[in-house]
């Protein structure tokens, strides 16, 4: 396994005080200040954590529109200058290779629905995209989470429907 329970409580821990210190975090975790440093170094070796910045939520900067847009894309040149572009664009906030009906997909943000054609319009000039299909998102019931997913690798119940 790539993490245990240890690594879970304190994967909990910095997800719920992202500023919480290695002895804070040592002493609410019941264990060696040593032991909590030696864990966020082996996380972060192995890529199970990879930042500490802040999330910032586009919305409370004026980004109110998300969309998520499927691109078809010429296979001559591939993905890579495709994507280097769209990186790009600062409104771009993911984008990836994809099965089934397009080539990408990726999550952008616009001020407005206006501002989101210009976000798409900068997108459709990227050379080697063909077209697009943009669909905007109304609400988003479930967050980008992972927290759920770190607890089930280390071995907790995951869980199910709420009980009765």
């Amino acid at each position: 396994m790539v993490i245990d329970q240890l690594d879970a409580r304190l994967i909990d821990l910095l997800t719920a005080e992202p500023r919480v210190g290695v002895l804070e975090a040592s002493r609410r975790l019941g264990v060696a200040r040593g032991t909590v440093q030696a864990r966020l170094d082996r996380l972060r070796a192995r890529g199970v954590i990879t930042g500490y910045g802040p999330d910032v939520d586009p919305a409370a900067i004026g980004f109110r529109v998300t969309a998520f847009v499927t691109l078809e894309i010429r296979q001559v040149a591939g993905h890579d200058p495709v994507a280097t572009r769209l990186a790009m664009i600062a409104e771009v906030l993911e984008a990836h290779t994809i099965t089934g009906q397009g080539d990408m997909l990726c999550r952008v943000v616009a001020r407005d629905n206006t501002d989101l054609q210009r976000v798409i319009d900068a997108i459709v000039d990227v050379p080697g995209v063909v077209r697009t299909s943009t669909v905007i998102a109304l609400a988003a019931p479930v967050g980008y989470r992972t927290l759920p997913l770190v607890l089930a690798a280390a071995g907790h119940p995951t869980s199910g429907p709420p009980a009765p």
